[in-house]
């Protein structure tokens, strides 16, 4: 009898084990049969994902969901973008909301474990640093002492400030703002002191100042930003439609194949080019994909 129960038991948990693995394996297919996209960004940060005057979503975050769109639909405009912040971004990832972020986030070992994500390949280096105001005199981050500091919550930002102070022997006083263009509002405002965020978004911040030559990014940068697209845990495939998709366009810079040129290249006798761009068949089939899915990236999006 007991016997018995133990070989029911291991059944029934490798059909439990199965139903989940192919719950989790779906967001290619789930994307598929809606039609578009959820992509999560940043709520407006110029450089990464931003609306222009015309409403139109720019960045280089936007770039990479265009380029994922691209991959799945052969067009880059089957995206829904959600604007979210550095507090419930991953929330939202977590709970289905959006299918992929790319929202200038820092891959780190915490989020890859205990939060249950995956951080595809970087697609840009950063770092954190100061912005503070001319008049301020302030020359170097060490002269920061008893300054109020603007910084966003739930971010490695946070952390990486309480730990450059302390290590420092500096007190500061935080000024917590959620959403990213109240905290820049808040410190054109006089309200702190200083903003701290990656170098990136600081000549952000400080390109839609009132006068940017009234502000300076102090020299030091405390930290290393890698930032990269993140998914869920569990979906290879989609992990790698995505993973893929970045890779593609650092690709095809490296193999000097651009927007203009991709028609021309497709003539290339080189086997890596006939590879990459689906003259030679195996690469789409592997990822579920057209074969010219990294051809139609370079020709809709460009290279990286």
């Amino acid at each position: 009898m007991k016997k018995r129960i133990f070989i029911i038991a291991i059944l029934l948990a490798i059909a439990f084990l199965t139903t989940v693995g192919f719950a989790m394996a779906r967001t290619l297919d789930d994307v598929k049969a809606k039609g578009f996209i959820s992509v999560g960004v940043n709520e407006g940060l110029s450089g990464f994902s931003k609306p222009d005057e015309k409403g139109e979503w720019r960045g280089l975050d936007v770039d990479t969901a265009r380029a994922i769109s691209v991959a799945v639909f052969g067009t880059n405009d089957k995206l829904k973008f959600v604007p979210l912040t550095a507090k419930t971004r991953f929330t939202a990832l977590q709970s289905g909301e959006v299918d992929v972020l790319t929202r200038n986030c820092t891959q780190t070992l915490g989020r890859e474990t205990a939060l249950g994500l995956n951080f595809v390949h970087v697609n840009y280096y950063d770092g954190q640093g100061f912005l503070v105001p001319k008049k301020l005199g302030v020359k170097s981050a060490k002269e920061l002492d008893g300054a109020t500091v603007c910084v966003l919550p739930g971010t490695t930002t946070e952390l990486n400030l309480a730990d450059y102070f302390r290590a420092n022997g500096m007190k500061m006083k935080p000024v917590v703002i959620e959403h990213t263009p109240e905290l820049t509002k808040a410190f054109f405002a006089g309200r702190c002191d200083v903003i701290t965020s990656d170098a990136a978004q600081l000549a952000s911040h400080r390109s839609v100042a009132p006068n940017p030559d009234d502000y300076v990014i102090l020299p030091e940068i405390i930290s290393q930003e890698p930032l990269a697209p993140v998914v869920r845990h569990g979906d290879d495939q989609w992990y790698d439609v995505v993973n893929f998709s970045v890779l593609a366009m650092i690709a095809a810079e490296g193999l000097g194949i651009t927007s203009k040129n991709v028609d021309e290249m497709l003539n290339s006798k080189d086997p890596k080019i006939q590879r990459f761009l689906g003259v030679s068949p195996s690469n789409g089939k592997a990822l579920g994909l057209d074969e010219k899915w990294a051809y139609n990236i370079v020709k809709q999006v460009g290279n990286y």
